[in-house]
């Protein structure tokens, strides 16, 4: 029994790849449809997509056309080719804006490009942009029932712009040009008040600051450990107990030692 059900499954696959076959080979569009919904359907995507790639222009401005590309720019997303799905889908909403699929194309466009943002060290320009098409579907559809999928989604790759930021500044201080330090902290600081690196953006400024300070030319020398000296203030009054407490301590200890030789 077992032998006979595995050689109709084997017919049945055979028959289905022959028919495939021969859609593909076929000049007759609307065959080339029928076998691309049936594959779409079955979740074929990446074969339903090598015959849509056939027949979309001979499909444009057609009845048929809304529902060829609707699974067109979904069988990208599913197989997860996110540039061309993102482009399909906003193709879709440009061309069928009264569909009844035009609000879900409308957001999956912007997720398309979401998928595309890289690791926060690697180059952002995807996830600004995923950001900008988020936005933009956000303030368009603000009662959709993609919204708090949307705005997760803009949170999340806002954190890895912060991150992304915040990395980029303290690595001034990894490769001691301390001065670039100094002023690119300021700046993330000033930029995301209410950033979850702040205690970290503040000791690594203290600590270019110290850094400078104490390998100064002496008359360079005090005001840059009185530079120092009002980081290691601002580091405290935004959490005394800081995990960077005991070394911070101890080089304020270095700072006002080197202090004491200018109050003389």
């Amino acid at each position: 029994m077992k032998k006979i059900i595995s050689l109709l499954l084997l017919t049945v696959l055979f028959a289905s790849c022959n028919e495939y076959q021969k859609a593909l080979k076929n000049d007759d569009v609307a065959a080339k449809f029928e076998m691309g919904t049936k594959l779409y359907e079955a979740g074929k995507y990446s074969k339903a997509i090598r015959l849509f790639e056939q027949i979309a222009p001979a499909y444009r401005g057609k009845p048929q056309a809304e529902k060829l590309f609707y699974m067109f720019a979904q069988s990208y997303y599913k197989t997860k080719q996110y540039y061309l799905a993102g482009y399909q889908f906003e193709s879709f909403v440009s061309g069928y804006p009264k569909s009844e699929k035009v609000q879900e194309a409308a957001y999956l466009g912007p997720k398309s490009y979401s998928m595309l943002s890289p690791v926060y060290s690697l180059d952002q320009t995807d996830t600004f942009k995923a950001i900008d098409k988020l936005q933009a579907f956000i303030d368009t559809y603000p009662n959709s029932e993609y919204l708090p999928e949307a705005n997760a989604t803009v949170r999340a790759l806002s954190e890895k712009i912060e991150k992304k930021v915040f990395e980029n500044a303290k690595g001034y201080n990894t490769i001691l040009d301390y001065k670039s330090a100094i002023v690119a902290l300021d700046n993330f600081i000033a930029d995301y008040p209410g950033t979850p690196y702040k205690e970290d953006a503040l000791f690594y400024k203290f600590d270019s600051a110290y850094q400078l300070g104490i390998n100064s030319v002496d008359y360079k020398m005090e005001e840059r450990l009185n530079v120092a000296k009002t980081a290691h203030t601002n580091l405290m009054k935004f959490n005394a107990d800081t995990k960077y407490k005991k070394v911070a301590n101890e080089m304020l200890a270095r700072v006002e030692q080197d202090l004491q030789k200018f109050s003389k």
